[in-house]
């Protein structure tokens, strides 16, 4: 990106194609997690168990039950809302908000991916 304007770089991200907001999907790593492969931050997906650090749900661990990568917000397990009629309706995180305590390995690239450090 050549700009520095702020109004730019929001626009840029917010305007973004998928394939590139998928790199701001990222979340930092507990620090076991961080001593077993060497790097402090992965990128979030479904079935990984994730602890809220910021917000009004911080400190609720959970697993990620979906991804939008429109808006750019995880849907964590146990963190909801009420509404004014009573229903509770999931409450989207932002992942940067958000440390990954179990990675799900079933995927065999991302495996890969994350051990290649």
């Amino acid at each position: 990106m050549v700009t520095n304007q702020p109004r730019k770089q929001r626009k840029a991200r917010y305007t973004a194609p998928l394939h590139i907001k998928q790199k701001y999907m990222g979340a930092s790593l507990s620090k076991d997690l961080r001593d077993k492969y060497g790097r402090r931050s992965a990128s979030v997906i479904v079935g990984d168990t994730v602890k809220v650090m910021r917000g009004d749900h911080a400190g609720t661990t959970g697993k990620v039950e979906a991804i939008s990568l429109k808006h750019g917000t995880i849907v964590v397990e146990g963190v909801t809302v009420s509404k004014a009629d009573g229903t509770e309706v999931a409450r989207p995180v932002y992942p940067s908000n958000v440390m990954i305590t179990t990675l799900d390995m079933k995927d065999k690239r991302r495996e890969e991916v994350i051990n290649n450090r």
